[in-house]
């Protein structure tokens, strides 16, 4: 009988590590590493494979990098370049992530071997029939549904395992809409026609409407090319130069390391892609430091956390989204990094300011002089790390391909690493080249030229030959929660393309707000939080602008005047939800970035959530300004009422946090504090009117507090809220 017993999970407890003789980094390190396999699932893979099952692995992923590069300048049909993304996806999956978290990661069990080859065999069959399956016209039978049934299912235990259930019960939600929508009584604006199984599977899984439609199409394309741009930068330590050059910066002005936090994660963000990682990354470094400063653990946490989430809405990547973005709105990626500068400007000076105000208010000075590195120092012997970032922007804003751009900071990244500031004269004859119309295989291959006479030169490449393998490898491994996400929401877009959802979701929203254009934003504030709520940022946006956009665009069209969405319509209600979904990752009860914060820093999760939600305060007003007054997104700009609104917007950010610190030149009484927060959205809130209000009441109580501490001194902290 013994035969039949149920086995028990082969599970392996994280071993205990001893720091003992570590250093303080080494520590840092470490820790990062456990909290984000707690709090980001696509950290938590298998790192302690045999060292044949590591080659194996390695190699797949390495290739995995190669065809992405190589189909990059040799293209495919869409179809078959998606086909194959998601294929070595999938397979990746199931090698790299156990089935549950706690299970050994130095094994992969037969079962994964089996799911590998099975997604390999369903996803691949797409390409290996291509004509036969162009030729039948959408006239599938039962064996294509059978395999669009395994290949979504496959697709959904990935999910499970590399992204985490949010998404999942999401999608799976949607799924049930698709087929059973139609029992929902005819008189309900939710009601659609009939869907039989069969239509709905292969319309998901045959299509270009679903798995394989437009958001893996940017993964298998642009979205891997700059992942792997991240992976070569950061090979060469730009993250930790970032944390430096924030150090030399801010680390000595008052409240030094929680600036540095702001800085750093802004900075960390122009490359990030997950707002958790960010979290982590910077934060194993400046936590700690604001801890010995004096800030409570929450706070310090949440300063983390906030900024972090910023990164995602900082240009020119925004969290893989601004590709995403472009794609769906029909616009240039250019265009939607443009507008996307003055929101992210508002969004961190929000955050530094109420980091300024906090440090005043607990009488916190900078870091000491021998902690902070200098400046002259930091750019004469890392400096040369940011050429591969400026050169990707100046690409990006000379009009060429992303794809093109990804391709050039890839190898600028290279030349960069290898000869240091003498990848100035590559970088220049490219730029030149690029001007006077060359080929641009012929720009990379002068530029490779001058970089191999460089080194010979030097007699030294100036880098280890397994970086390359090492960042490719990493790139690929990176990738993967990003494609899961995608193709996951792909089969939204499926049902929304399908069923109607997203004119029916807009006309419920219009029933619920009325013509009230505030109340039509804050329902859709509202509902994309929720469904932001512990996805990434990918998924996020895709979740969001798919189901919510549609309804501030109906609305703004109605109050334009219009008939048909300008791009300002457009790209305000898209850059509005995408903000909101973003918040989800500091917004309580999830808010999985204030978790991986008040981890590191052992605090209340809870208290650092909602700490986190009042220092990015600026992220729940700046929407509404730019759905407002699209100028603000330059777009349709005039320079002079653009500079006055973010004159008067930063004012008005410097008012909201200083109320919501309680402290602006002196602890706030309570209703100084209340003055200032409605003073400063009224500065906020474009018109000149409303701006003279707010200057009045922020001027008038910097003179009043003035006074007041010069007469009678700074008052007791704890006679602050009388």
């Amino acid at each position: 009988m013994s035969l039949f017993k149920k086995k028990a999970p082969v599970i392996q407890e994280e071993p205990v590590i001893d720091t003992t003789g570590l250093s303080e980094e080494e520590i840092a390190k470490l820790n990062a590493e456990a909290v984000l396999a707690k709090y980001d699932k696509e950290s938590s893979f298998r790192n302690r494979l045999p060292k044949n099952l590591e080659l194996i692995v390695t190699l797949v992923l390495i290739a995995f990098s190669l065809f992405q590069l190589w189909t990059s300048m040799v293209p495919i049909p869409a179809q078959l370049l998606r086909s194959y993304h998601v294929a070595f996806v999938l397979a990746l999956v199931f090698l790299l992530y156990p089935a549950k978290q706690g299970m050994r990661k130095d094994i992969i069990p037969w079962y994964d071997w089996l799911l590998a080859f099975a997604a390999l065999a369903a996803v691949l069959y797409i390409p290996a029939n291509f004509k036969y399956l162009v030729s039948i016209q959408g006239i599938y039978n039962l064996r294509e549904t059978i395999i669009g049934i395994a290949g979504m299912l496959l697709l959904m235990e990935a999910c499970r395992r590399v992204v985490g259930l949010p998404i999942l019960i999401i999608v799976s939600i949607f799924l049930l809409y698709t087929l059973y929508g139609h029992v929902i009584p005819l008189n309900n604006i939710l009601h659609h026609r009939q869907i039989s199984l069969g239509r709905a599977i292969n319309h998901m899984f045959f299509t270009t409407e679903g798995i394989f439609g437009t958001p893996i199409g940017v993964s298998a394309t642009f979205i891997f090319l700059f992942i792997l741009f991240g992976a070569f930068l950061e090979k060469t330590g730009v993250g930790r130069m970032f944390i430096d050059l924030a150090n030399a910066v801010a680390g000595k002005r008052i409240g030094g390391p929680a600036k540095v936090a702001v800085i750093s994660s802004a900075l960390q963000g122009t490359v990030s892609g997950s707002s958790v990682a960010n979290t982590v990354g910077t934060g194993s470094f400046t936590i700690p430091a604001m801890k010995r400063l004096g800030y409570k653990p929450e706070f310090a946490g949440a300063v983390e956390a906030a900024a972090s989430t910023g990164g995602q809405i900082m240009p020119p990547i925004m969290g893989a989204a601004a590709f995403l973005m472009a794609e769906i709105t029909g616009n240039t990626y250019g265009r939607i990094v443009l507008s996307a500068v003055i929101p992210a400007i508002l969004y961190f000076s929000g955050i530094f300011m109420s980091v300024h105000h906090e440090a005043r208010k607990l009488g916190l000075v900078g870091m000491d002089a021998s902690e902070v590195p200098v400046l002259k120092t930091i750019i004469k012997e890392r400096g040369h790390l940011l050429i591969p970032l400026a050169f990707m922007i100046y690409l990006l804003s000379s009009r060429l391909t992303p794809t093109y751009a990804a391709l050039g900071a890839i190898l600028t990244s290279l030349i960069a690493h290898s000869i240091g500031y003498w990848s100035l004269l590559p970088v220049a004859f490219m730029i030149v080249g690029l001007n006077i119309s060359l080929p641009i295989s012929y720009c990379a291959l002068g530029a490779i030229g001058i970089w191999l006479v460089v080194c010979a030169i030097r007699r030294n490449l100036g880098f280890e030959l397994r970086e390359i393998p090492e960042a490719l490898s990493s790139g690929a491994r990176s990738v993967i929660a990003v494609a899961v996400a995608c193709a996951m929401a792909g089969m939204i877009v499926g049902t929304v393309t399908m069923t109607g959802l997203g004119l029916k979701f807009a006309n419920a929203l219009a029933m619920l707000a009325g013509d009230n254009i505030f109340l039509m934003m804050f329902f859709t504030m509202i509902a994309s939080i929720l469904l932001g709520m512990g996805v990434p940022t990918t998924a996020n946006y895709l979740i969001t602008s798919t189901i919510c956009s549609r309804a501030i665009i109906e609305l703004l069209m109605v109050r334009n005047g219009v008939s048909t969405p300008t791009m300002a319509i457009i790209i305000s209600a898209h850059m509005f939800v995408f903000y909101f979904g973003i918040i989800a990752d500091i917004t309580p009860p999830v808010a999985l970035a204030a978790m991986a914060g008040s981890a590191i820093a052992k605090g209340d999760p809870f208290k650092t959530g909602v700490t986190a939600t009042r220092l990015a305060i600026g992220a729940f007003i700046v929407p509404y300004i730019f759905v407002l007054n699209p100028a603000m997104l330059l777009i349709d700009v005039d320079i002079p009422e653009v500079l006055l609104n973010v004159t008067t917007a930063l004012l008005g950010m410097y008012s909201v946090s200083g109320g919501l610190a309680g402290f602006l030149q002196d602890d706030n009484y309570w209703y100084e504090s209340l003055l200032l927060t409605g003073g400063g959205l009224c500065m906020i809130i474009p018109g000149w009117k409303s701006d003279l209000v707010g200057l009045v009441i922020l001027v008038g109580i910097i003179v009043l507090q003035k006074l007041r501490s010069k007469k009678h001194g700074r008052r007791k902290p704890e006679l602050a809220n009388k």
